[in-house]
């Protein structure tokens, strides 16, 4: 159960980030309506979603380790 959850914790991001949307908007909204994104509970679901979606990616690329360990030793041997 543990590793399903380590594999698997990251198609929870999108849903729940569109819950959290649709919550800003139930619970703090826009009264007035000028606002784009809080008077509207699809685009408000929507943004949190995609906010959602962003945490998923990583925000740096990493090298394989075996090129980090390669930069290494010729970095010590320079």
């Amino acid at each position: 159960m543990k590793k399903f959850f380590l594999t698997y914790w990251k198609y929870g991001a999108v849903p729940l980030g569109a819950a959290v949307g649709y919550a800003y908007y139930y619970f703090i909204g826009c009264q007035s309506g000028h606002c784009a994104i809080q008077s509207n509970p699809y685009y408000s679901t929507l943004y949190g979603a995609m906010l959602g979606g962003i945490f998923i990616f990583p925000s740096k690329k990493t090298k394989p380790k075996s090129e980090q360990n390669q930069n290494q030793n010729q970095n010590e041997n320079n």
